[in-house]
């Protein structure tokens, strides 16, 4: 048996106290996530968080912390997803950008409203994520080295 763990990327992007948070279909079913996507051969974390916000949500972004390194194993595949979740600033909306064709729409949330879609979240780690940047939680870019 080969182990094939998948590198992912989340973005928690704040503005005027709400979170920028996508609307998707993942296994028939319709989520919220923060706008999250694995990283591709030779690209960085940074640069990955930056494709994946774009290409799910109409939005530019700059990485401007770490919130942390997470570890999930999906009981629906046995897949193990290795999050590194930024906080990213929001830098521009580009108008009619083309979304994922799994993306149904882009939404800003109050933490209220959030918490009111919990049962509707793509998984554990949008909450945890999320938690952990209430909480304060944040270390430089520079943690993560990239040669």
């Amino acid at each position: 048996m080969v182990w094939t763990p998948h590198a992912t990327v989340a973005a928690i992007v704040e503005r005027e106290g709400k979170f920028l948070f996508v609307e998707e279909i993942s296994s028939g079913e319709r989520v919220f996530n923060q706008p999250a996507g694995h990283v591709d051969e030779n690209e960085t974390l940074q640069d990955a968080t930056k494709r994946e916000t774009l290409e799910e949500s109409g939005w530019e972004v700059k990485p401007t912390e770490i919130v942390g390194i997470y570890t999930y194993k999906a009981p629906s595949n046995d897949v193990t997803y290795y999050r590194i979740c930024y906080v990213c600033e929001a830098v521009r909306e580009i108008p009619n950008a083309e979304l994922d064709s799994d993306i149904l729409a882009a939404h800003w949330f109050t933490l209220d409203e959030v918490k009111a879609k919990k049962e509707l979240l793509r998984g554990p780690l949008v909450m945890k994520c999320l938690e952990d940047y209430l909480a304060g939680k944040r270390y430089p870019l520079d943690l993560v080295y990239e040669h």
